[in-house]
Parts: C-alpha cells; structure tokens; sequence
C-alpha cells in the first residue's frame, strides 16, 4: 500500500512532492486548468487557463465532443502559458450524485507495536468497507484512529495497544456520469490519476486550519449543482450536492424579462444582486429582448425587478441546502462558520442572504495565494483547481486513490511517478 496515511497535525507546514502538478476543474459553465510544480519546500503555479464549458450540464456530461473540445483549448493554453506539456491530471468531480460512504474496521494487536504494516492492513480493511450498491468510491480516508479505549488518536504509530481502530469517510458517485467525464478527459490524451469531490477541494484551499478543525460548511455554488463538504476535527466527514445553481438564476431571469440568456447572464452580473432595497431603488436597467434587433428593442425595467427574480431562486437553493444539512444532523455538529466559494457565490448581498437563511456565520472562500498564481485567479471560482493541486503536490496516494487493490510498488513508487507526470526532479 505505500506510505501509511497519517493524520497531519494542525498548523503543520505541508511537504510538497516534487515534480509536475496539474489540476483540472471541469464545470457546466468554466473549465479551469492550472499547471503547477513542486518542490520540497515550495509549490509555484507555471501556468493558468480558464475557458468557457459547453457539453456539462449540472455537472454531468451531455456532449462528449462539446467537452472534448473545450478541455484541449483550456489545458492547451495552459501549457502555452506553463511551456510544458502535461499528461496525467487531477479532476473535480460533481456528477454523478455524490454522497457520503462511512466505515469503521478494527484489528486485535494483543499488546504489540503498531506499524505501518498493521495500519496499512487496518486501512485496507476499513475501505474495502466503504461499499455502496450502484456507486463507485472517488475518495477515500481515516478521520480517526482508536487505540484501545482512546479516541481521536492522530497516528497510532509506534504505540502499544490491545485493540486499534479507525474510522473511514468516502465520496461515492454513480459510475455512469463519473466515467463519462473520465472519458471527456482522456480523450485528449490525458491521464486521469485522481479524482476529489470538488467542494473537498475547495475546502483545502479556501478553510483556515481553525475552521476544519472546530467545524465549517463549505457551500460551493457552481453554475449547474450547489455542492456541500461538511469538515470536522480536520476531515471530510459529509458530502451532497443540490442540483440548482447559478444558471437556474440566469434561466429565471431570461424567462421572466423574454430575454437570450447571454443578456440575463450580463444583467445579472452587471446589474443583478442576492439582496437589496427592493422599493427603494430606482435605477433601471436596459435589456434586449428575444428575437428582435436594434436599441428600440431593448426593454428597460428597474434593478429592484432583477432582485426580486434573483432572490427568490438563491433563497430556493440555500434553503434546500438547510434542508439537507438539518437531515444529515450536521447542521448544528458542524458548528456556525458557513463558507461559500464557487463562480455563483460573488453576487452582491449573497453573504449576507445566506446569513439570513442558513443562520450562520458567513464568508466568501477565496483561495491562498500560491507563487506564481496571477491576481485574476484569487477568486471563489478558482478555489476548486486550487485545491487540487495542493492536494496533489501534498496528499497521501492512498487518499487520492481509494482502489485497495493496488500493489505496494505501484502505490509507492509508479504511483508517485503517474502523479507527478514521471517529472520527478
């Protein structure tokens, strides 16, 4: 199995894998790539691309060639701006219904020393655990280790104990639109060597130590689904997603002012905001309608009228997120701190909405700032390609590959090879 996965303590500074690093968060409106290299000490973005999605529809794919497309332009200018060619990515995943998958194994030790052989048995154990019927797990790890009656224990090794435990979280996907986007992917020649769901991912780029450590819900807002990663004491401990996101906001506004949806997307990006004095404000704003040419075709309707509309779909959207936290019971578990990331989170007033009906402390997720990431690339909508290529220059291979079958020398040596695109410096 390779190097045991032991729990990072808080505030320790990661170690970088050295080598080639490349993300690729592939949305129903964007598709991001960022081209990254690390070294032991350092992690430095080469290069960054953003182009427009076409093929994806709330995260699943529904035009292969549309999406062909669209990744070979994005991860071609990528490597333009990096001058370097890529191979083997890393993926967010949105499709497919994510949803949590927890197990919990356990092994006697009858008083010996706990090494890395007896974890990497205890580990496979609990994910060949992580099973459920017509879903395939993208991801996979410990949240806690239990040495005889201790819990909460960070890494177990070296200690002596009767009995060990631990317990396991994973994300599982329906195979069907999971392998469809590997598809999409490796038809342009790449190599697909991990997958995250893509809120998870935010979450590693977006949440302070603090944060994951004491209790926080990540809500990214995608344009096609609204995703939920709940993180305590340090882990991933729930997944799901709400099949609404930014463009049921742009359809609303389209349908209700007869208006092409490039027009709704503009008024509501120019124009548009989550909350504000709906009586009060008497701008207007011009917008052209359906099927007609000219300025005489433009209708002007006041800016309170675009809020209204646009209110009424978030409030539809964050309350089903509510809804779906209080079903889990992590509404209250997961403490207060609510974070929003994701290209639909930067409308005007949405903070201060989502305070309103998740009862929560609210902030907009923006990523760190990594050497060589350009300005333009801090935004929420960045945070998910961010993270993972945090997650591949620090993570553990048997967290970024679930699959237990996996030999010692693929997951020690090949494995880290595959990952770094066999650029190992």
């Amino acid at each position: 199995m390779g190097e045991t996965v032991r729990l990072r303590a808080v505030g320790e500074v990661p170690a970088y894998r050295p080598g080639l690093v490349t993300a690729l968060d592939i949305g129903s409106s964007k598709v991001a790539c960022l081209i990254g290299r690390a070294e032991h000490g350092s992690l430095r973005i080469l290069g960054a691309a953003l182009r427009e999605s076409q093929g994806i529809r709330a995260g699943t794919v529904v035009s292969l060639d549309l999406v062909e497309e669209s990744i070979r332009d994005c991860v071609a200018a990528a490597e333009n701006h990096a001058d370097a060619r890529i191979q083997n990515v890393l993926i967010s995943v949105n499709c497919g219904n994510p949803t949590s998958v927890t197990s919990r194994a356990a092994m006697a030790l009858d008083g010996a020393l706990v090494t890395d052989a007896h974890l990497r048995a205890l580990l496979a154990d609990g994910r060949s655990k992580c099973v459920l019927d017509g879903h395939e797990i993208v991801q996979s790890a410990p949240t806690a280790y239990v040495v005889d009656e201790a819990r909460g224990v960070r890494d177990p090794s070296g200690m002596f104990c009767q009995r060990i435990g631990v317990a396991m979280h994973a994300v599982a996907v329906k195979p069907s639109p999971y392998q469809n986007l590997k598809l999409a992917v490796e038809r342009c020649h790449l190599n697909v060597v991990a997958a995250l769901f893509a809120p998870y991912a935010s979450g590693l780029a977006t949440l302070t130590e603090d944060e994951k450590q004491l209790g926080a819900i990540l809500i990214d807002m995608g344009a096609g689904v609204t995703s939920i990663a709940v993180f305590l004491e340090g882990h991933l401990v729930h997944a799901d997603v709400v099949p609404m996101g930014g463009l049921q906001v742009t359809t609303d506004l389209a349908r209700m002012l007869s208006a092409p949806l490039s027009a709704a997307e503009r008024s509501k990006t120019l124009f548009g905001a989550a909350l504000g004095d709906m009586e009060a404000n008497a701008d207007v704003v011009a917008i052209h309608q359906m099927g007609e040419d000219g300025e005489d075709a433009a209708v002007r309707v006041p800016r309170s009228m675009l809020t209204r509309i646009i209110q009424a779909r978030l409030e539809e959207i964050l309350g089903e997120v509510q809804a779906r936290l209080r079903a889990s019971g992590f509404d209250v578990a997961a403490g207060r701190r609510a974070v929003l990331t994701g290209g639909a989170c930067q409308l005007a007033g949405l903070r201060e909405l989502a305070a309103r009906v998740l009862n929560k402390q609210v902030r907009i997720g923006r990523p760190q700032a990594l050497a060589g990431l350009p300005a333009a690339s801090l935004g929420p909508d960045y945070a998910t390609a961010v993270g993972l290529v945090l997650a591949g220059a620090t993570m553990a291979p048997e967290i970024l590959n679930p699959d237990p079958i996996e030999t010692q020398s693929e997951m020690g040596r090949g494995w880290l090879s595959r990952l770094t695109g066999g650029l190992i410096r």
